[in-house]
């Protein structure tokens, strides 16, 4: 059996484990997106005045501009698989981290304002 499916002379697609890799993508931009909505507005409650619920507000612009990539990058991870080149995921990586990273920001202002 070959690491790359399709390599061995199966009938698999090639590009199959890039689509369960797009669906994680989906996962973790839909979870920033909702996740961040949700927590800027507890944030904006909590607060009163809202300032605490800007890092939320950048968690959720990240997952919405990882949803938008989506498309993009599934296209290009596509053709690198056939053709046989790298997959380039690191701007869509650095967006994520941006969005993990703003994350702990709001929890850490969250707390801090509620305390």
């Amino acid at each position: 059996m070959s690491a790359v499916p399709g390599e061995d002379g199966g009938g698999e697609r090639p590009g199959l484990y890039v689509e369960r890799t797009l669906l994680a993508w989906m996962r973790t931009a839909l979870a920033l997106a909702a996740g961040g909505l949700g927590a800027a507005g507890a944030a904006a409650r909590q607060s009163g005045d809202g300032i605490g619920a800007l890092p939320f507000v950048l968690v959720a612009l990240c997952g919405a501009v990882l949803l938008a990539r989506t498309s993009v990058r599934y296209w290009r991870a596509e053709r690198a698989v056939r053709e046989g080149g790298p997959q380039d995921v690191h701007v869509d990586v650095i967006i994520a981290w941006l969005g993990t990273l703003a994350v702990a920001v709001g929890t850490a202002v969250f707390v801090v304002i509620t305390a």
